[in-house]
């Protein structure tokens, strides 16, 4: 299975989208955002920033396995 890396960010509260490259070691817990400055934190039920902003899911989910 191809695991994709690249993952477009929405931030919630200002609506600015930036492309970012997921780390494969670790999650990404929290993601400020460059237009706004809002701290972003993953969404209740979620593991981290790509899995509920990102539109592509983090590595780990991607291979069906349980993230950090």
């Amino acid at each position: 299975m191809n695991v994709i890396l690249q993952s477009e960010i929405t931030c919630p509260y200002c609506g600015h989208k930036k492309e970012e490259t997921m780390p494969t070691g670790a999650c990404q817990y929290f993601y400020e955002c460059d237009n706004c400055k809002k701290v972003l934190k993953p969404k209740q039920g979620d593991c981290c920033v790509y899995c509920s902003y990102g539109t592509v899911k983090c590595p780990p989910i991607q291979q069906g396995e349980n993230c950090c």
